[in-house]
């Protein structure tokens, strides 16, 4: 059963950095493209970055340039290191496997940049 659990969120001042995780588990994660997602309030679910198996790596154009994504497949993780942060990247984040059947979403961790 693929299980996907975020964490490093919480509450930082603009300009601040957090670095998020994602820990996986029930599927080859080298073998998958991983991407992550986030859903600020009252909004839908937007792509954030996608990183392949080659460790190729796409941004969203709002964050580009500020944002990091990696990868450590030895330890099952995934990370988004997010520097600048701006009120507008408060949002419930998520990671999310590519090509993987997945029954649920993570829980996601809330990030919040004041204004």
């Amino acid at each position: 059963q693929v299980q996907l659990a975020e964490s490093g969120g919480g509450l930082v001042q603009p300009g601040g950095s957090l670095r998020l995780s994602c820990a996986v588990s029930g599927f080859a994660n080298s073998s998958h493209g991983m991407r992550w997602y986030r859903q600020p309030p009252g909004k839908q679910r937007e792509f954030v970055a996608r990183i392949t198996t080659d460790g190729s790596t796409y941004y969203a154009d709002s964050v580009k340039g500020r944002f990091t994504i990696s990868r450590d497949n030895a330890k099952h993780m995934l990370y988004l290191q997010m520097e600048s942060l701006k009120p507008e990247d408060t949002a419930v984040y998520y990671c999310f496997p590519e090509g993987v059947v997945v029954d649920a979403w993570g829980q996601g961790t809330q990030v919040t940049v004041p204004t």
